[in-house]
């Protein structure tokens, strides 16, 4: 929550009209009527919402999506992880047109950005608990909102926290931010901030719960953040860059790369065909079918993989590192069994097939040119014939004509496109992009 700091409880209620100054007080008398509270003043807040929606045109569907509920119980307004707004009337009475309209746009960035789902996910990761935990989320979450949603005809409302108040660098995740502070003298003016439980996961007493009316499902939910992503990537224009960074994780959310790729590998060794041979060590079953003959049976073994590096110029020395422990990931991916995982070094040729023993022991030698097809054929040609080839490249090489006789999966090293892009002889180059018979796992 953002806004002005809450008044006290008695603005919600004038208290009975007092006797005049020494009048005498008689029993019985009729007293003046208590004022009753006054009520939501809907009209203002929804003319906030729409100067909202005129301010950050790309937030309309999430702005329209809140379902408003009245409650003087919230200090100003705060929402739940079921999409509904929690307003108070007294603090919608006190507040501008032009500050509301940007406490619209704060609580619903909680939701769109799925505060509530990470802050119980951070909590239970760093055994964080009670109050003044989920108050750390709240401050930490509202420093990664505000710190780039106002302005541009959105007003800063009164009291609303960024990092320059607590002196953190901006620009960073709610997560972030939670490691860079403890509650303390730059924090006892914020003490009163509650946005609900949809910012930092925990349950409110006003909350309405899942059975609740007008609340939206994780369906509906997950609906509202795909347009808005939508409208965002389609004309980002000035949008924030908070906010495009968001569009671009909700249509290509962060994925745990190491089991990717370890998952990547697996399933090409479980693939039908990978790992499988005759044997006579344990005759067929069908032998009894042909009298006087001994046939072998089909046999699955541990998977052998051949992981083909790229030694390259191009490639750093701290993507050569990740190389190493993505060649010690793979041998867990396959059982631990060393002895089946074998490691050729490729710049523009291949080197020896090194077994594996232990990846710090590879010789990673190269730094010329690039061509992996050297690399592939080098791997086909070790002895028994690997049943998955792994290439862990920067994609700036050929890649062979034909699909290898065997499963292929392809790591590439993260970069911007630009960085992919670049050649000292030819500016202008792009490399071609993997073969689309290889399964690739980008490497963060």
């Amino acid at each position: 929550m953002t806004g002005r700091t809450p008044a006290a409880p008695a603005t919600e209620a004038a208290p009975t009209t007092p006797s005049a100054p020494g009048a005498p007080t008689t029993p019985g008398a009729p007293t003046a009527p208590a004022v009753p509270p006054k009520a939501l003043d809907r009209d203002k807040l929804f003319a906030a919402r729409l100067q909202a929606v005129r301010a950050r045109p790309y937030l309309a569907t999430a702005l329209f999506a809140l379902h408003t509920v009245e409650s003087r119980h919230v200090p100003t307004m705060a929402v739940d992880r079921y999409w509904r707004c929690y307003v108070s009337p007294a603090f919608v009475d006190r507040t501008p047109v032009e500050e509301l309209a940007g406490v619209w746009v704060h609580e619903v960035s909680h939701l769109l950005r799925d505060h509530h789902g990470r802050g119980d996910r951070v909590a239970r990761e760093r055994g964080l608990t009670g109050p003044g935990e989920r108050l750390r989320m709240n401050i930490a979450a509202d420093c990664e909102i505000n710190d780039d949603v106002f302005g541009d005809g959105l007003a800063r409302p009164e009291g609303a926290v960024d990092p320059r108040s607590l002196g953190l660098p901006e620009g960073e995740l709610m997560e972030d931010y939670l490691r860079q502070f403890r509650l303390g003298p730059l924090t006892e003016g914020v003490t009163w901030l509650d946005c609900g439980s949809g910012a930092d996961g925990l349950e409110r007493p006003w909350d309405l719960g899942p059975d609740g009316a007008h609340g939206l499902s994780e369906q509906e939910q997950d609906a509202v953040r795909f347009r808005v992503a939508q409208g965002i990537t389609g004309r980002p224009g000035d949008t924030p860059r908070g906010w495009r960074r968001w569009a671009e994780e909700a249509f290509h959310p962060p994925q745990p790369w190491r089991d990717l790729l370890g998952a990547a590998v697996r399933s090409a060794a479980t693939g039908p065909g990978a790992g499988e041979d005759h044997t006579y060590g344990r005759p067929s079953r069908r032998s009894a079918a042909v009298p006087g003959a001994v046939l072998p049976s089909l046999r699955r073994r541990p998977p052998r993989v051949s992981v083909v590096i790229d030694t390259s110029g191009s490639v750093s020395d701290t993507e050569l590192g990740s190389a190493l422990l993505e060649v010690a990931a793979i041998s867990r991916a396959v059982g631990g069994r060393r002895d089946l995982v074998t490691v050729v070094a490729c710049d523009a040729a291949a080197r020896i097939a090194h077994p594996l023993c232990r990846a710090e022991g590879i010789p990673l030698i190269g730094g010329g040119g690039t061509d992996l097809r050297s690399g592939f054929a080098a791997a086909l040609a070790v002895r028994p014939r690997p049943d998955v080839i792994v290439a862990l490249t920067d994609g700036q090489t050929p890649w062979p004509g034909e699909r290898p006789p065997c499963r292929t999966v392809v790591g590439l090293f993260s970069r911007p496109y630009a960085a992919r892009s670049w050649d000292e002889d030819d500016p202008d180059h792009v490399p071609d992009p993997p073969p689309a018979w290889a399964r690739v796992v980008d490497i963060g």
